[in-house]
């Protein structure tokens, strides 16, 4: 199992925020920070994942919507008068 797997975009998310503060704190040694930074770069790449997936599936969603609308049209209003009572 990848971590991509492992990890919802929320925690690959907050880990990378966590990993962000630790290196911005410094203190690291450079054999810390390089490691931590290698962490950040795969959590990085895991939220774009999840968010080019989100992309993707409302981009779908979307052209399936517009199909729909080109193939039928809405349905007009049934008769009667504003508030829908017929004439």
């Amino acid at each position: 199992m990848t971590d991509r797997d492992a990890l919802s975009y929320e925690q690959a998310r907050d880990e990378l925020v966590s990993v962000v503060k630790r290196l911005e704190a410094g203190g690291l040694t450079l054999e810390q920070s390089l490691d931590l930074w290698e962490r950040g770069e795969k959590l990085a790449a895991i939220c774009s994942d999840w968010l080019d997936g989100a992309r993707a599936r409302l981009t779908a969603a979307m052209a399936a919507r517009d199909g729909d609308d080109a193939v039928s049209p809405p349905s007009p209003p049934p008769a009667g008068d504003a508030d829908g009572a017929p004439f």
